[in-house]
């Protein structure tokens, strides 16, 4: 079947600075040498059951200064369908001018900062808000990465949401969602999935399953994955990779094998999830 990939990464070391990737860097990652190398689009193919027919890039700290420098290696030098999630600082007050030239390279759809253990701090900025009201004038997307443990981010977010209802909110890797049998932060992280599905500009990405579980199972899948659907809605809802990250734990191809294979989806669903709200939200076909 026909897939996009709403969320990888591709890394070239000879151009770019990457200083997360060094080894006397944060995050301190046992093996993290198994990623710090270059990956470009022939890293990621699949099982020939499936076609990769896109991809959105996620930024990959390329250069934290100058990120349309990622965008310009990405255009140059990739050949499928794919839309770009660039960086940018929004706390900057110089911001819209590096929007303004991100929005000359044609693939840039939306931007991420990642929030994280700052988000709460982030979203109540003013000048961060500000920013992200030019994306949503722009009718730029906004990745949103942080725990929706968190319930003063949350809270943020959804003032955000009410003040600046036309802007795309995209949750990635599901909000880092607990095992359901952490029972408390479980029910923390539904209830404020619960508080962002009342708002039909917000989507979920699920991926990144490496980065809390290297030896994840395809039912440790299930329970946010059925969460996800049932509290946003079958088209609210993307399956991705997070690649190369997800090399912690097995090949780019099977990753897609689980999705496509071990999650015993229906056909319906698996376009939904696989194909066509990637190409809605990240707006494949404008």
């Amino acid at each position: 079947m026909d897939i996009i990939d709403p969320h990888l990464h591709l890394f070239n070391l000879k151009q770019g600075q990457y200083d997360w990737l060094q080894p006397s860097n944060p995050p301190f990652w046992p093996d993290k040498n198994k990623i710090n190398q270059s990956f470009s689009q022939q890293d990621i193919s699949l099982a020939p059951t499936n076609k990769l027919a896109g991809f959105v890039h996620i930024e990959a700290g390329f250069d934290n200064t100058r990120p349309w420098r990622e965008v310009d290696w990405l255009e140059q030098h990739c050949t499928l369908p794919f839309k770009s999630v660039a960086g940018g600082d929004l706390t900057s007050e110089d911001f819209p001018s590096t929007l303004a030239k991100l929005q000359t390279r044609v693939s840039v759809i939306g931007l991420r900062h990642i929030l994280d253990d700052d988000a709460k701090t982030l979203l109540s900025n003013a000048i961060f808000q500000q920013n992200l009201s030019l994306l949503a004038e722009h009718q730029l997307s906004f990745d949103a990465q942080f725990s929706l443990q968190d319930e003063w981010a949350t809270q943020a977010l959804c003032n955000i949401l009410d003040n600046l209802p036309q802007l795309r909110v995209i949750i990635n890797h599901a909000g880092w969602p607990p095992k359901p049998d952490q029972s408390n932060e479980w029910q923390q992280w539904n209830k404020h999935l619960i508080k962002l599905a009342q708002y039909p500009n917000v989507a979920i990405k699920l991926s990144a399953w490496e980065m809390q579980n290297r030896a994840y199972t395809p039912a440790d899948m299930l329970p946010p994955l059925s969460t996800c659907l049932q509290l946003m809605g079958e088209k609210r809802v993307m399956l991705a990779s997070n690649f190369p990250l997800t090399l912690f734990s097995c090949a780019y191809s099977e990753l897609w094998q689980i999705y496509t294979q071990k999650l015993g989806l229906r056909q319906s669903l698996k376009s939904l999830l696989l194909h066509d709200n990637s190409a809605f939200w990240y707006r494949f076909n404008d």
